[in-house]
């Protein structure tokens, strides 16, 4: 799916959001972490199939609230093949439910290697002549820092499936200036970055005029994310750092166009673990995230306009 399907979601609901699924099993509400262990036992896969179960609740709880999820592979991973087995039901589940599904997993390498993980994510492995599809999200992200040939492979599985690629242009992290923010030439290595990013997808503008290569901008550095608006006009844009990491609604409406269109917000453990801050047991976690979403869209749009 490119951007223009993202937007038109967006559009829809009137809420540029996206739900981070980045569970941890400590998150997890104790009944349902209970329940998974007796079932599978104390381990890896116990704890999948309970984070899982904790996936599908907030789907279920979410999916007519926001646009879009977004799994981090990082939490899967650690489970080993349980979780990367969980991982793939997860974003099968989320689609199900009409939601667009960015899947985290910033890979960086390229050549041959950036074709197969392409592959994985997005378009799927060839084997005797046929296509067969394994995560099959709709967009995935990227670290673009080795250069052109770690993002044209992602691009090329983009334009066969019609999906889209976030790459990292200025982070939120607080580390991110060490490199990021260096001077290089006339410009700032983000700039640079920004300015390759949209280079390289040029001529794959949709009807809303942004590229298949969206950017990864961060909320707690909004400055940067207004002269990176104006600076990259074909560029979508995706904001983490709302919420736990500082960001404020103020401070992400910069990444917006005149139109309200060309961002979404990413917000993960404001969402995922709002059950732990309503004093009950977990068994409100749906609604608990359910409300964390509606608050989190409520607050955006007072500084954003959607049309």
């Amino acid at each position: 799916m490119s951007f223009d399907v993202l937007q038109d979601k967006i559009r829809a609901m009137k809420n540029p959001t996206v739900a981070g699924l980045d569970a941890r099993i400590e998150y997890v509400p104790e009944h349902i972490r209970r329940a998974a262990f007796e079932e599978h036992g104390v381990g890896l896969k116990g704890a999948a199939e309970a984070i899982y179960q904790f996936n599908a609740g907030l789907i279920d709880a979410l999916c007519d609230v926001v646009p879009a999820v977004k799994p981090q592979s990082a939490y899967y991973e650690n489970l080993g093949w349980q979780g990367m087995e969980m991982l793939e039901r997860t974003i099968r589940y989320a689609k199900s439910k009409g939601l667009f599904v960015i899947a985290d997993i910033k890979r960086g390498d390229i050549g041959s290697t950036a074709a197969a993980y392409a592959e994985g994510w997005l378009s799927g492995a060839s084997i005797e002549g046929q296509q067969f599809k394994s995560f099959d999200a709709d967009c995935v992200t990227l670290n673009g820092y080795m250069g052109s040939d770690s993002i044209n492979p992602f691009l090329k599985a983009a334009k066969e499936e019609d999906k889209c690629v976030f790459v990292l242009v200025k982070t939120s992290n607080p580390g991110s200036g060490e490199l990021q923010d260096i001077v290089a030439g006339d410009r700032l290595v983000y700039q640079v970055m920004g300015d390759l990013n949209e280079r390289i997808a040029a001529g794959t503008e949709g009807k809303y005029g942004y590229t298949m290569a969206g950017a990864v901008t961060g909320a707690t550095y909004p400055s940067d994310i207004r002269a990176l608006r104006k600076r990259l006009e074909h560029t979508f844009f995706l904001v983490p750092g709302y919420g736990a990491q500082g960001g404020t609604a103020d401070d992400v409406r910069y990444a917006f166009d005149k139109y309200g269109h060309g961002a979404i917000v990413n917000s993960s453990r404001g969402i995922m673990c709002a059950w732990q801050k309503t004093g009950g047991d977990g068994h409100d976690f749906q609604e608990a995230a359910r409300n964390a979403a509606i608050a989190m869209r409520d607050d955006i749009k007072q500084f954003v306009t959607i049309v």
